[in-house]
């Protein structure tokens, strides 16, 4: 395969060998032209796990962090990303009383910040649901998101956040009261009317726009990888896809994609970004 001229980053990717294509996915990933790809621990209930206390989250890092090793066997970089993901708080609402809840998404968010202190994962994700739910839901979920917060500041780590559409503009104040840099925190699935950092998907029709403003955002396939739910939310091919379709356009330059793919992703993450 011949060497890429520009990195290429999916920045919020699921790969899942059990439940989805796995490896096949990841070398369409590489095959359309990606790098460096961000995998994104999958909800609890997607693996088949149902936890009771902080500690049964390990076994979906662990499982993501296995992962990870196979797809870089592929000859892509991967940075792993774990936490827990809002929308347990309405599963775990069901077999448990909301604080016990509230609680049980701390000790797993916990548990995926020591993966980040030893050097296994690079980033942090919470957030809180992106549908309706009770005040008191929301609340508690607000509570889990500052304690994410608090733990990406302390263990110096970005945060990716899955939430409401919109700018979630209120996140900055959380942000400023954990002293979490608001530049640190990625909103996925993102707008660019966000006051923290963008995370958009591939397709974004303010892209060519964003490049010319040479903003800083990143780009992401949010691909869930579930044989139940094929191509969802975009397929695995879709970053590399769009900007090599940018690039040929003129609408990016390979410096635009240094940019973009590398430098942003570097300073975002705190990681190294490098065509082999």
């Amino acid at each position: 395969m011949r060497s890429p001229a520009y990195p290429v980053t999916d920045d919020h990717i699921h790969i899942d060998p059990v439940n989805g294509r796995g490896l096949e996915a990841a070398k369409d990933f590489l095959r359309a032209g990606g790098t460096h790809l961000f995998l994104v621990s999958k909800p609890s209930w997607s693996l088949g796990v149902h936890p009771s206390c902080g500690a049964d989250y390990a076994k979906v890092f662990d499982e993501t962090l296995r992962v990870a090793e196979m797809i870089r066997e592929t000859g892509i970089e991967v940075f792993p990303v774990l936490g827990v993901h809002p929308a347990e708080i309405s599963r775990l609402t069901e077999r448990m009383p909301l604080k016990e809840a509230t609680a049980l998404m701390k000790a797993g968010l916990d548990c995926a910040a020591t993966c980040v202190r030893e050097g296994k994962a690079v980033a942090l994700k919470s957030g809180r649901p992106h549908y309706d739910v009770s005040p008191e839901l929301l609340a508690a979920s607000n509570e889990v998101l500052s304690h994410a917060l608090q733990l990406a500041a302390e263990s110096s780590c970005a945060l990716q956040i899955h939430a409401e559409t919109g700018p979630c503009a209120d996140v900055v104040e959380m942000a400023g009261a954990a002293h979490m840099p608001v530049d640190r925190v990625v909103k996925h699935y993102g707008s660019p009317d966000t006051p923290l950092h963008p995370s958009l998907i591939a397709k974004h029709e303010a892209l060519p726009r964003l490049v010319r403003e040479h903003r800083r955002f990143t780009m992401e396939s949010d691909y869930m990888d579930e044989n139940a739910r094929p191509g969802a939310v975009i397929g695995p091919k879709s970053v590399p896809r769009y900007t090599n379709k940018l690039v040929a356009a003129g609408q990016m330059t390979p410096e635009d994609c240094f940019f973009i793919h590398a430098e942003t992703v570097e300073k975002l993450y705190g990681v190294t970004v490098q065509l082999k």
